[in-house]
């Protein structure tokens, strides 16, 4: 990206939540917090200060499937901002007091976490559907597994995972001159290229999804929910998840979707409605959430239930398909403007094995039409194959 200022270096390892054993649940998004806690030449803090000395920022996040540590940079300081980046992740240092404090922090993290009604709502709904896998279970991780952690499995998990064909990184915006020759003299490059401690490819499962109905009461929910969600397509299939995409847009994306239209602004019986789709690699999810009083509930998911039918009955409007075109196409190509954002693309997708043209699902927009959205999409969006989770305030315990 010759037009842009920086330098993103965004590092991928197929290190999240889904990559933990039994004992681990939560050990991926602590070991994210410890590598800010020094490496083997960088003090605590030490890494922060020196990429905002170079005018720039960095962060990281854990997911699922995957984390990520990225450092943007003045293209200048490229060099100096990639050296302490991987030596920041690999290399961490993972000291025993910096273990038991920052584990208190993380603890202090799921204790929130748990303290917010709207989260609890959500996180209840993916362990009922996702039953007995990863995606069902919070990335902060459980307690008890944390408490029984130790610096020594850390480092186990850390030596496991980030190895070889784990790991991954992705560099956009402005690429000086040499950087080249550096990366292939980096750590990155160093990396053994076999499997260690079976830490090799990933291999994904299909999602098993379980469908169903529920209802809880939450204290301090301030209005009832209805939530539900669908299996979609997995990450690699790109085409199918562009499908999903623009289905989810058609029905609940701005004032003219077929959910807000008829339930908000027609019959005024929700407060709001959303519908989110999550890309995973073992298999998305397609969530609903709908915000409105507990005595119209039931009257809630009969109307959601009478909008998704008609979907699947009657193929949508040609217009209403090139509003959810342009919308998605638009989100698309707002989000390859920043070479952070393009960085982050471009490293998920080579880090799975399905790297495309950034472009390539613009073409994928172009392959639904009407009916075959109906067909292949919108059948699969009906409330007998859903999940679904009805949460009404409750008392406190």
């Amino acid at each position: 990206m010759p037009e842009s200022t920086l330098t993103c270096f965004d590092f991928w390892c197929k290190a999240g939540s889904a990559s933990e054993t039994t004992g681990e649940e939560g050990i991926a998004h602590f070991l994210e917090h410890m590598v800010f806690k020094g490496s083997q030449r960088l003090g605590p803090g030490q890494f922060d200060r020196r990429i905002e000395a170079l005018g720039g920022s960095s962060n990281a996040a854990t997911g699922f499937d995957d984390v990520h540590f990225h450092a943007l940079v003045p293209p200048e300081a490229a060099a100096e901002g990639l050296d302490l980046l991987l030596d920041l992740v690999l290399e961490p240092a993972l000291e025993a007091d910096a273990y038991a404090m920052e584990r208190d922090v993380v603890l202090e993290e799921i204790a929130q976490y748990r303290d917010q009604p709207d989260d609890q709502v959500i996180q209840q709904l993916l362990t009922r559907c996702c039953p007995d896998q990863a995606y069902g279970r919070p990335i902060l991780g459980w307690e008890t597994s944390l408490l029984a952690s130790t610096p020594a499995l850390m480092r186990r998990f850390h030596e496991r995972r980030y190895q070889g064909s784990n790991c991954c990184l992705a560099v956009a915006g402005a690429l000086p001159a040499g950087l080249e020759s550096r990366l292939t003299a980096s750590a990155m490059a160093a990396l053994p290229k076999k499997d260690v401690e079976g830490g090799g490819v990933q291999r994904t499962t299909p999602l098993r999804f379980k469908a169903g109905h529920a209802a809880i009461q939450v204290p301090r929910l301030e209005a009832a929910r209805v939530l539900m969600a669908w299996p979609a397509a997995p990450a690699e299939d790109q085409l199918a998840v562009m499908g999903m995409d623009l289905a989810t847009t058609v029905l609940a994306e701005g004032r003219r979707s077929r959910f807000v239209q008829h339930l908000r602004e027609e019959l005024q019986i929700v407060e709001s409605i959303d519908m989110d789709l999550t890309v995973l690699e073992e298999g998305s999810l397609v969530m609903l959430e709908a915000c409105c009083p507990p005595d119209l509930v039931e009257r809630v998911e009969q109307e959601v239930q009478i909008v998704l039918a008609a979907v699947a009955a009657e193929p949508i409007h040609a217009n209403e398909l090139e509003r959810a075109r342009q919308l998605v196409g638009n989100g698309l190509r707002f989000s390859l403007e920043a070479p952070g954002a393009v960085a982050g693309i471009a490293g998920a997708q080579t880090l799975w094995g399905h790297s495309k043209s950034l472009l390539e699902p613009l073409i994928h927009l172009n392959h639904w039409d009407p009916e075959t959205l109906r067909t292949s999409v919108f059948s699969q969006l009906q409330t007998e194959q859903a999940f679904t989770l009805v949460a009404l305030p409750g008392d406190e315990d």
